[in-house]
């Protein structure tokens, strides 16, 4: 079943038009990687559906809901999650404030329990609780991003680059972790110009090119078509 669904979403910027009625969907419970060449709309699209910016047209649709007239809080409270590119934590704050703020919508009472569960995820954020973020290393960072994520307890989370900048150790490290939150239920609209990694993990995957859909389909199928292969593989 369609937890999220884009219906021809059209965005611009001033009177340059990034996304031309785009149209796909993301199942509950899935991987759907979205991937392409850097400017071809694949940022827009995931702020477009978190409400920060604007879509001239089209519908967003989660769980049933309209999102496009929302404003980007309240679509954290239905319960979907962005990870920034570029990590975009609070570097003046300590790794644990940083957490804590990301479940700033929330009002039961399982935070803490969410804290120790994302604790458990990433083990070094919790040895580096005190620590100011700004002073975590880049992969630490990711993972503090992700961490903040996942503390507003959401069922669809959008990443957003989670490898750029990353050794290849550290990349494999965030898939995992990826994985793995996956695992614990979250569905995931992954975002990533490691095009390999993303559709090694994905369930399917949409081929973005200048702000219209080229692709999509299986993500293993993806993968080894020879198209795919030669614009996005290096084959």
């Amino acid at each position: 079943m369609a937890l999220l669904t884009v219906k021809d979403l059209e965005v611009y910027y001033g009177k340059i038009n990034a996304l031309k009625g785009i149209s796909f969907e993301v199942n509950e419970g899935e991987i759907v990687a979205l991937i392409g060449a850097n400017g071809v709309g694949k940022t827009t699209t995931l702020h477009a559906i978190s409400g920060l910016i604007p879509s001239a047209s089209g519908s967003i649709l989660f769980d049933g809901k309209e999102l496009t007239k929302l404003p980007a809080h309240k679509i954290v409270e239905l319960g979907i999650a962005q990870v920034p590119e570029g990590r975009r934590i609070f570097q003046q704050l300590s790794v644990y404030e940083n957490l804590k703020l990301g479940a700033f919508t929330r009002k039961d009472k399982n935070i803490d329990q969410t804290l120790q569960t994302v604790y458990s995820h990433f083990p070094r954020l919790k040895e580096r609780r005190k620590q100011q973020a700004g002073t975590l290393s880049g992969g630490e960072q990711q993972m503090l991003a992700m961490g903040r994520a996942m503390m507003s307890a959401p069922r669809l989370v959008l990443m957003d680059e989670p490898s750029m900048g990353l050794s290849p150790l550290l990349v494999k490290e965030v898939f995992e972790i990826i994985k793995a939150m996956h695992d614990s239920g979250i569905t995931v609209l992954l975002v990533e110009q490691n095009a390999k990694m993303a559709l090694s993990i994905a369930d399917r995957a949409y081929v973005l090119e200048t702000g219209n859909i080229a692709m999509s389909g299986d993500a293993k199928a993806l993968m080894d078509d020879e198209r795919v292969k030669k614009a996005y593989l290096g084959a």
